[in-house]
């Protein structure tokens, strides 16, 4: 398994993350417990090492199968785990709160649930525009100091915003949305990253699952499930997007033998100081991994995947449709 170190931070950790938002249920049309606790394991005998998840998927639910399907299995000290801070939630409506008290709160929380003494990578989920970011950088600074924390990262934050943050304590990561379908990180935030030597997790690696090669037009999402939200997988829009998933599939096919899968995931890490997170919720989810390792796309097939994407979604959507509230409720 390729291996990175998380910006300055000596923290080294695989190059491909379980992401664990869909484990955690919520927006995601619920998930198995076994089943979950399962595909982490999975994923830690595959050689993930990188565990991220987030208070927020599923209100701890995430956190709490995190912790016991490595405190279950002995496995804590084969994994680095990275989880967040900086939103709050009340009757179920998440808002954004990085204030230093709440982050304080957050981490005993995390620390509890996750069933660690400290926590490889703690993250500032969302900026919040109601405090100011060097108050919440000094916050995270001293939680580093204090031992509760070994490496500082940001998600979903500009440049501008990691400058700020950066003037107060040093920065190791930044997690954005970044895959063949979303690419707008390009025209900034990897840019930078790649410069500030700041290590990027792209997240929504196989864009919620379009990118996976299972998602047909019939394909119906119920209850709580984000796609029903997101704009890529409407009516007018799934068919473009699977007309781009298989030609991208017939050029995976045919130049290395892999699946679009595969291929959408080696792209994210040939980009730069990338991890790609990749979210499961079943173990045999975790199957192709292998077929990731130990290749790299040419120059050719990267014009030839860019024309296919031009062809096919000649104006792709940001997924802004996720942000939550930029103002915190009255009272709060």
């Amino acid at each position: 398994m390729e291996k990175i170190i998380l910006g300055a931070s000596g923290v080294e950790t695989s190059r491909i993350g379980l992401g664990t938002w869909a484990i955690g249920g919520w927006m995601w049309g619920g998930a198995d417990e076994a089943e979950s606790i399962a595909a982490i394991r999975r994923a830690v005998e595959l050689g993930i090492t990188l565990i991220d998840t987030a208070p927020v998927y599923g209100f701890g639910h995430s956190e709490e199968i995190v912790g016991k399907a490595l405190c279950a299995g002995g496995l804590r000290g084969q994994v680095q785990i990275a989880t967040k801070a900086g939103l709050n939630w009340a009757d179920g409506k998440v808002f954004r709160d990085a204030r230093p008290a709440r982050i304080r709160r957050e981490i005993e929380d995390s620390l509890r649930r996750l069933r660690t003494e400290a926590i490889d990578l703690y993250q500032i989920h969302w900026p919040d525009l109601e405090t100011p970011i060097e108050e919440t950088a000094r916050t995270l600074g001293e939680l580093r100091r204090e031992g509760k924390i070994r490496a500082i990262g940001v998600s979903n934050h500009s440049p501008a915003q990691m400058d700020a943050f950066r003037a107060v304590t040093p920065l190791d990561t930044v997690q954005p949305p970044y895959n063949l379908f979303e690419r707008e990180i390009e025209r900034d935030v990897l840019p930078y990253a790649a410069e500030a030597g700041i290590t990027v997790l792209s997240y929504g690696a196989l864009c919620r699952g379009l990118l996976s090669g299972k998602v047909t037009a019939e394909r119906v999402f119920e209850g709580d499930d984000l796609r029903r939200y997101d704009p890529k997988f409407k009516p007018d829009r799934r068919p473009r997007y699977l007309a781009a998933v298989a030609a991208l599939q017939s050029l995976a096919q045919a130049r290395y033998g892999k699946s679009v899968l595969e291929l959408a995931l080696r792209w994210v890490l040939d980009q730069g100081p990338t991890i790609a997170l990749w979210g499961a919720r079943r173990p045999d989810q975790l199957d192709p991994v292998g077929g990731v390792e130990g290749w790299s796309l040419d120059a050719a097939a990267k014009a030839e995947i860019d024309a296919i994407l031009q062809a096919c979604v000649d104006q792709p959507l940001a997924p802004v449709f996720m942000a939550p509230p930029e103002r915190r409720p009255d009272g709060v």
